[in-house]
């Protein structure tokens, strides 16, 4: 077999494969050519999910003649002047986009500058057909059709319209949430898809209300900025708040230097921001912009240009973790808007059932499960009990020793969280503010505030241990009792002291004190060796304290099915407006859902 030269066609299609995978590559190649060529407005037409026609036209420098002939050429581009790769500024930079294209569709270039005439070429996959003058505004448009038409093996490869319209839409949102000083249009075989008149500016106020248009004003209600800059980096957009979440991961934007990009490391970095905050199945929903010097990130790792690579990784790890948990940390005391409007959903109106009889019309303990408190039956209020659980309601970071409750007088609804009124089925407290409804999971907010109570204490010197008058011993799997042995030096930095007792068991001495004398200490060392195998040997617990932490806290929190007094719980209550990230669980789910009397009004057709 003798070596050839292969035919110049052929060498674009085989780069057409590494540039043009889908409608949606030729897309982002088109849009971010007239970024680079300073457009300001960008319009995108389609039919058939892109495979029948894609038209971009822009209102951007436009090119001249001899620059249009060029264009179609590999390698030829505008973008490298001097020829440095360690600085490159532009979305686009390889010269390979516009005759791969070409080489795979019937392509159409046509352009004119400020200055000058409009010209036109077409070629068809890959063989110029004919060129001459075209009657334009100035600017660029770009039409193709038939994309992969003389390429059966690829165009099969192709998914359904709607799935093709789909990835389409992303990359374009993408890149208009980048430029919000563009206005960009995209239409479907008639349907608009995407109408982002420009806001004017890249300023941060402009960039909000991009992502607002594209991104909904659920999220811009539901999301906190970010804003942090350090060492040259900087590092800005929207981060949902943790009870603004889905179930899956396509929902995080990510730019460096106004290129969206899909990078691992940055992906790793949100996750763990938010690892103490969600499930593990749940992923949160934001848009970051990290600012960094050109030389500082290499961008011509891959084809499509979706991948970067960083001089100091760990630098920007650290930045993208502190900004997300200061702008979490700042607006972390309330849940989702989402979450009172899908409890308002799902209340309804029911048919007219009998009359109870007399003894179920009492107050406290009803079929219903509602047990008010005696203050209800009384009109008093009874006498302050003990902490919720030994040590487990002491205040949050900074508060002190101990919690001032308010004095019976005092008009509660007056604070964020407002008066606890009663207990549902001994694990909801209901609560009123002058114009607000709140329902609390007990369970759930009380295990927000015992970790963020652990991890302050840990970050100040330690956790007190509370040692137990009779060891504890935890039967468990010779695998599970060596794991934890292996780990007993950081457990006891937790405020767990442990050591092997035989084979297949664990001796606990002391726990936290924190946690209270109603723990279940066998379940939360079962619960502990599961993770700490779960994490593998490359991670240690010290590296992972917000999980090993979150489970002690499970533990040692207030249990559904249990009662509380009238103290107790305006003691949660205010103990949650102080501590951050009280709107939702360790888990990521809300803690509380408010309802506006107003809405409420609406559910008994007052409104």
């Amino acid at each position: 077999m003798t070596i050839r030269r292969l035919p110049e066609t052929l060498v674009d299609r085989i780069a057409a494969g590494e540039v043009v995978e889908r409608p949606a590559s030729a897309v982002k190649e088109l849009v971010e050519n007239a970024l680079d060529a300073g457009a300001k407005r960008i319009e995108i037409l389609l039919e058939d999910g892109g495979a029948s026609l894609i038209e971009v036209s822009d209102d951007g420098c436009g090119m001249g003649t001899g620059e249009l002939r060029l264009a179609v050429q590999r390698h030829c581009t505008s973008k490298l002047g001097d020829g440095d790769l360690e600085r490159i500024a532009t979305l686009g930079f390889r010269g390979e986009a516009l005759p791969s294209i070409a080489s795979v569709s019937r392509f159409t270039l046509a352009s004119r500058p400020a200055e000058g005439e409009g010209w036109q070429v077409e070629i068809d996959h890959g063989t110029p057909v004919s060129e001459g003058p075209a009657a334009r505004r100035q600017g660029t448009m770009v039409r193709v059709a038939d994309l992969f038409g003389k390429v059966p093996a690829r165009r099969k490869f192709l998914k359904s319209t709607r799935s093709e319209l789909g990835a389409i839409s992303d990359t374009v949102r993408r890149l208009a949430m980048a430029r919000s000083d563009v206005a960009f249009q995209l239409v479907h075989e008639g349907r608009r898809l995407l109408d982002a008149p420009s806001a004017g500016s890249l300023l941060e106020t402009a960039r909000v209300e991009r992502l607002g248009t594209i991104l909904g004003h659920d999220f811009a209600d539901n999301a906190v900025a970010v804003d942090l800059e350090r060492e040259g980096l900087r590092i800005g957009g929207l981060a949902g708040i943790p009870t603004f979440n889905r179930g899956a991961a396509d929902h995080q934007y990510l730019f460096v230097n106004g290129r969206p990009v899909k990078d691992r490391l940055l992906l790793g970095a949100v996750r763990g921001a938010y690892r103490d905050l969600l499930a593990r199945d749940r992923h949160p929903v934001l848009a970051l912009f990290l600012e960094v010097p050109h030389e500082f990130v290499d961008v011509n790792v891959h084809p499509a240009k979706t991948e970067v690579r960083f001089r100091d990784p760990a630098k920007v790890r650290g930045l993208v973790v502190s900004g997300l948990r200061r702008a979490l940390d700042a607006g972390s005391h309330h849940a989702a808007t989402t979450v009172s409007d899908a409890a308002l959903s799902s209340f309804r109106a029911e048919e007219p059932r009998a009359p109870l009889a007399p003894e179920q019309r009492m107050f406290g303990e009803t079929r219903l499960g509602f047990s008010a408190p005696p203050s209800a039956r009384t009109g008093t209020l009874p006498e302050q009990p003990g902490p919720i659980s030994s040590g487990a309601m002491a205040p949050g970071p900074g508060s002190g020793d101990s919690f001032d409750v308010p004095s019976a007088e005092e008009d509660l609804r007056r604070y964020p969280l407002g008066a606890a009124r009663g207990q549902v089925h001994e694990s909801w407290i209901v609560a009123e503010t002058s114009d607000h409804l709140i329902l609390v999971d007990q369970h759930a907010a009380h295990e927000r505030l015992t970790l963020e109570k652990m991890k302050a204490a840990a970050s100040s010197g330690g956790v007190k241990v509370q040692q137990l008058l009779m060891p504890e011993v935890v039967e468990l799997s010779e695998e599970e009792a060596e794991a934890v042995e292996g780990h007993a030096e950081a457990l006891a930095g937790f405020g767990l002291e442990v050591e092997r007792f035989g084979p297949a068991a664990i001796l606990v001495r002391g726990v936290p004190s924190i946690l209270g004398q109603r723990l279940d200490v066998k379940g939360l060392v079962r619960d502990l060796a599961d993770d700490i195998r779960s994490l593998g040997a490359a991670h240690s617990l010290k590296e992972r304290i917000d999980e090993v932490f979150a489970t002690m806290a499970c533990h040692g929190s207030v249990r559904a099915g249990r009662r509380l007094g009238v103290a107790e719980m305006n003691a949660l209550l205010r103990e949650m407006e102080i501590t951050p990230h009280s709107g939702q669980c360790n888990h990521g789910r809300p803690t509380y859902v408010k309802l506006a009397r107003a809405d409420i009004e609406k559910l008994f057709g007052r409104r």
